[in-house]
């Protein structure tokens, strides 16, 4: 099994991140799992990788050609892939994988594991997508994602494909268990009854003229 691990190229402000990365790291490894991560040294990336690689574990660094100065590319992986652009990155990234988990990290993080999930959504893929929840780091976007499903602009079994836990074993078990759903962005659209004229519209400003 390969798991793409999407994480910061930063530390963050307190050592529990670093922690957590290496525990991930570690856990991977002995779970004879193979690391796929942004193939760079710094941060919790290169955290994630070290600690992995310590363990005796396989891993794949996808990094592309801008940032192999700016994130500094690991030396010391048997399998780093130089790509020319993000894009590229994310894509080999998500094509080698079998699942996809993110610790804390900024905005690349973010949207690496989001795009992931809308894949997922979309059925373009049936890979798992989780988010290591260190300390709660991610307690208030699962707020906001639960007020996205309770507004209706995201189906409660898309919102539950997310799996989400505080610590390594159950993710790794969840991920194993793991049935997508059946496919089916959109809600069902309510039907107009028969014979029904489609509403007109006026716009603002006519709207003030007649009133």
């Amino acid at each position: 099994m390969r798991v793409c691990v999407y994480s910061g190229s930063n530390l963050g402000f307190h050592p529990r991140y670093l922690a957590a990365a290496r525990r991930l790291g570690r856990g991977l490894a002995k779970g004879g799992i193979h690391l796929v991560y942004g193939g760079a040294c710094v941060g919790l990336m290169g955290a994630v990788a070290d600690a992995a690689l310590e363990a005796g574990g396989q891993v794949t660094g996808v990094i592309p050609e801008t940032l192999v100065r700016e994130e500094i590319a690991h030396p010391h992986l048997d399998d780093l892939r130089v790509v020319a652009s993000m894009h590229e990155r994310k894509a080999l990234m998500a094509e080698l994988a079998d699942a996809f988990i993110a610790l804390p990290g900024g905005l690349g993080t973010l949207e690496e594991v989001f795009e992931a999930w809308t894949w997922a959504q979309l059925g373009h893929h049936a890979k798992p997508c989780a988010l290591y929840n260190v300390d709660g780091y991610f307690d208030r976007l699962l707020g906001f994602l639960d007020t996205v499903a309770m507004e209706g602009f995201l189906k409660l079994a898309h919102r539950e494909m997310l799996i989400v836990a505080d610590a390594i074993e159950p993710i790794l078990d969840a991920l194993a268990a793991y049935t997508p759903p059946l496919p089916g962005k959109w809600f069902a659209r309510p039907v107009p009854p028969a014979g029904a004229r489609p509403t007109t519209i006026v716009p603002r400003s006519e709207a003030h003229e007649h009133a």
